[in-house]
């Protein structure tokens, strides 16, 4: 195909911003233009994403759609493709942004223009993370994300948001100048930083440690792994709710990515030495923070630690190097980037209305919201994991991969589903249940036409692929098969040449 579909993808929202900056936002119906130009093109840009989706060959594990230019002095190329890992967030990135323009274009009073802006260039930045195929343009996209979401934070967030947003923003770019570091040694000890030829010369042994630990500082914030989490409560209960979905959505799930494309893809016998880190801070992260989720009085929070907690299951998946939980990482970041999306949008919903994240401030909405308890629970119920939903498969099959590798690790984190139904039913039976005792709840207006919209376009493919997960499966199987053959054949190769 000569037609550049992925740099039209990435540059699409970018052309979008740029015409928004030139709009004038003084009066009504300037303001209208501004929304609809946002929505076209992210609705575009989601068509294109699901047409790519189609066009897509699942039966092979070279990556596709590839485009390479020239750009810094021949000597560092422009170059994105894609395969079947990918293609998902791809499609997740361009989903979750369409619906959170339809959000904010309702719920944001100020400086409307400005936000709309910083979500469309953030997209481009999330949608070239996942397509890049060359180390130095991965980590410009990687760390451009960075700043809209810190003016999204600091500008539109809650009373402490610069706080939280400085907080966020040093936490992540310390660990990326390690990575930043590593990349420059990758240069100048294989002459390349093209992946696809990383993958087929395998880098020098000797300098495998250090490096996968500096890809993994950069990783282990933004994922983000204990001890390094403190960050996204605080970066989550001051973010407008947009902020919160696109950072829970989509921003996490870009380390995870990196871990499955870098650090097992270009380090295995790193990968290998320090698996058992890996388990041990992963399951840290499941049991710790699924506690500290139970005694949360604030909804978001409450959510935020449980991202946590999820994010744990999928690096374990990711370092057990089955073909089950390698996939099964990939569908719970899936899962959990609809399910996190769906949960800080409900939480906006009240929020909204009230002006209050405390879970005391509520209880028996069942019986002025029907709609909204409804949709909440399809969402509860896929956070906790329930057979049906998206959030089964995920963790059903990460599971079966950790039962696999070790039975130990595997009973330890079953300890975290549990606590995981505990705090988000505890959550679910204080708001929606009970007595209806807070009269300013007596008025309160269930879910509009756009809210309903929004969130049900969330709950469909949560159901869907909760019954009928081939659709994800089909297009990962041969990637992640590839990805772990070739990790096992680099870590003989490898090890044999050192010893």
């Amino acid at each position: 195909m000569d037609f550049p579909i992925l740099s039209s993808l990435i540059l699409l929202p970018s052309i979008g911003a740029l015409f928004l900056l030139f709009a004038n936002e003084s009066s009504t119906k300037s303001r209208q233009t501004i929304k609809y130009v946002a929505l076209f093109v992210t609705f575009v840009n989601f068509f294109i994403s699901i047409y790519l989706w189609q066009l897509f060959d699942k039966s092979i594990s070279e990556f596709q759609f590839v485009e390479e230019k020239k750009w810094l002095v021949g000597f560092i190329n422009y170059k994105v493709g894609i395969d079947g890992i990918s293609i998902l967030f791809i499609v997740l990135t361009t989903f979750i942004t369409l619906l959170c323009i339809i959000s904010v274009i309702n719920s944001i009073k100020s400086r409307l223009k400005d936000f709309l802006i910083a979500i469309l260039i953030l997209e481009s930045l999330m949608i070239g993370v996942f397509c890049s195929l060359d180390l130095v343009i991965f980590y410009l996209f990687f760390e451009g994300g960075l700043i809209p979401m810190f003016l999204i934070i600091g500008i539109w967030g809650g009373d402490r948001r610069v706080y939280s947003a400085f907080k966020f923003f040093l936490y992540t770019l310390l660990g990326s100048v390690l990575m930043l570091i590593a990349i420059i040694v990758i240069y100048l000890t294989s002459k390349t930083t093209d992946i696809a030829k990383l993958y087929e010369l395998g880098i020098n042994p000797n300098f495998q440690n250090l490096l996968w630990l500096a890809f993994f500082s950069s990783f282990a914030v933004k994922t983000p792994m204990w001890p390094v989490h403190t960050w996204l409560p605080d970066a989550h209960v001051e973010a407008p709710t947009v902020g919160s979905v696109l950072l829970a959505a989509i921003l996490l799930k870009m380390a995870g990515y990196g871990f499955l494309r870098f650090s097992i893809g270009l380090f295995p016998i790193a990968s290998e030495l320090f698996t058992p880190l890996i388990y041990s801070l992963s399951l840290i992260a499941i049991i710790y923070t699924s506690l500290v989720a139970l005694m949360q009085e604030d909804m978001k929070k409450l959510i935020a630690y449980s991202s946590v907690a999820h994010m744990g299951f999928v690096t374990l998946g990711m370092f057990t190097f089955t073909q089950q939980g390698v996939e099964g990482s990939i569908i719970q970041m899936i899962s959990h980037g609809l399910v996190s999306a769906a949960l800080f949008l409900s939480v906006g919903v009240l929020y909204d209305r009230i002006h209050s994240r405390t879970i005391n401030t509520y209880g028996g909405l069942v019986s002025v919201m029907p709609k909204y308890s409804i949709l909440l629970m399809i969402f509860t119920l896929a956070a906790v994991g329930l057979p049906g939903t998206s959030g089964f498969i995920g963790e059903f099959l990460i599971l079966m991969g950790a039962f696999q590798d070790s039975f130990l690790v595997a009973t330890i984190a079953s300890i975290g589903v549990i606590l995981g139904a505990a705090y988000m039913l505890w959550l679910y039976r204080r708001v929606i249940f009970g007595k209806l005792t807070n009269n300013k709840l007596l008025n309160i207006s269930d879910l509009n036409k756009s809210e309903l919209f929004i969130l049900t376009c969330l709950a469909l493919p949560t159901l869907f692929f909760g019954f009928y997960p081939e659709p994800l499966l089909s297009t990962i199987e041969v990637s992640v098969s590839n990805l772990i053959e070739m990790y096992n054949y680099n870590l003989t190769i490898l090890s044999n040449h050192n010893g």
